[in-house]
């Protein structure tokens, strides 16, 4: 853990630090890069040798990389019911949410009496990524998956890392299965990514991808750009809780470690103005961790991904927020809305002692897919937009191209195009 306080030396360096941008490292950049260069050459081939030499998997025939309808449906009869219920819980939430954001057609008349207008149409073929491993993260069926669904995408593509049996978690499959994924393809890593995006003889192209991920994913996702579309660059969890002297110290220290469990890369910070909650939180993150099971994972980002920062006010504590952009922040206060207010560039804002960051990863209905590494300066968290493509449409009749005639010109003149000026006084001058 570190700690800092106005009266360290280093106090100010420490906080500047904590403004960052999210930048591979060169070593990473040419792995991946190599990655996507055998499956650009070799196809399934390096995928299946992907597969053995990254998972531990040997699969015998391409076709055996793909998840078949039948194993699909058959997936809910491993799922006890319980659990089939909270899946569905989460879905709908989601699902509702997505449909409260969907955008629709619309038009107009500008100033000069044309009819300006946009319509919004579903992407046909779409790939997401769904991390498995040590985690299968069921919750991210939904979060993603379901989103395509509510947006009316036709083909939904997923490719997730298989099990050392060959095979994918049950629940996951469900979930997936159920949220509307109409291929699954048993395919990790920075490989997954660069099969959906180039296609594979297996594995069709698709139009977009989306889909959360570790550092080599994200990589591959930012490599890719330009020849595929990709939703955001969503790395290891991060979570900032900005708190004042009424925050719980457990519960803030459970939220922390929440989210430190998903990986060694996690970040997890406190910001607040009280020393006793900071003291508190850190005995209490003592406490807590030695009572969870994934130690490997908890002991990694306590010693290297876990800060404390006191500050003079919750002001200065809102500045240090935004400069770090948090994939989630939690705020706790007196006077939480005028926090909520000056919050600008976290993924996700959770407000109150009673709102555990975890209910979010699952269940409130926002996707949990967020921009990490400082993105959420510029990018917002995965929502139902990112699956709809927008088209503008312009309608002018005798009137309104009269209007925009003289118009049209007066740039043409200014650029030096006058082709462009002629396309529209043609019409005018000769009707």
């Amino acid at each position: 853990m570190r700690v800092h306080r106005p009266a360290d030396p280093d106090y100010a360096r420490a906080l500047a630090s904590l403004n960052r941008r999210f930048q591979p490292t060169l070593g990473q950049e040419q792995s991946v890069a190599g990655i996507i260069a055998e499956v650009r050459e070799r196809g399934d081939a390096a995928l299946l040798d992907f597969n053995s030499r990254f998972d531990g998997v040997t699969f015998s025939h391409p076709g055996d990389l793909r998840v078949s309808g039948a194993d699909m449906a058959a997936s809910a009869e491993q799922v006890p019911e319980e659990d089939r219920a909270a899946i569905a819980a989460s879905r709908d939430n989601v699902t509702a949410f997505a449909r409260q954001s969907l955008r629709g057609d619309w038009s107009a008349r500008n100033a000069q009496g044309a009819e300006v207008g946009e319509r919004f149409l579903p992407l046909e073929r779409v790939g997401i990524y769904v991390p498995g491993g040590s985690a299968p993260l069921v919750s991210t069926a939904n979060m993603t998956v379901a989103l395509a669904a509510a947006a009316g995408v036709p083909e939904i593509v997923v490719c997730t890392p298989p099990q050392k049996d060959g095979g994918i978690n049950p629940s996951l499959l469900y979930a997936l299965h159920a949220a509307g994924a109409t291929e699954v393809y048993k395919v990790g890593g920075a490989q997954a990514i660069a099969a959906m995006g180039l296609g594979t003889d297996t594995l069709a192209p698709v139009q977009k991808i989306y889909g959360p991920g570790n550092s080599w994913v994200v990589e591959a996702k930012r490599q890719m750009f330009g020849l595929v579309g990709i939703d955001l660059l969503p790395g290891p969890s991060e979570v900032v809780v900005l708190s004042d002297a009424t925050g719980r110290p457990d519960w803030i220290a459970a939220d922390l470690l929440a989210q430190a469990e998903h990986g060694g890369d996690s970040i997890m910070g406190l910001i607040t103005d009280s020393e006793a909650l900071l003291t508190g939180v850190m005995a209490e993150i003592d406490r807590q961790a030695a009572t969870l099971s994934r130690q490997e994972q908890l002991q990694k980002v306590i010693a290297a991904g876990c800060w404390f920062v006191l500050v003079p006010s919750l002001t200065e504590g809102v500045a240090l927020v935004n400069a770090f952009a948090p994939e989630h922040v939690l705020l706790v206060a007196a006077e939480e809305q005028s926090m909520v207010d000056a919050v600008r560039t976290a993924g996700a804002i959770f407000v109150g002692n009673h709102s555990p960051v975890a209910v979010g990863d699952f269940l409130a209905g926002p996707s949990h897919e967020l921009p990490t590494g400082g993105a959420g300066k510029a990018f917002p968290g995965l929502n139902v937009d990112h699956f709809q493509r927008r088209t503008s449409i312009v309608r002018l009749d005798a009137d309104s191209i009269k209007a925009s005639a003289p118009l049209v010109a007066a740039f043409a003149r200014m650029e030096g195009l006058d082709a462009h000026g002629r396309s529209a006084t043609i019409r005018v001058d000769h009707p």
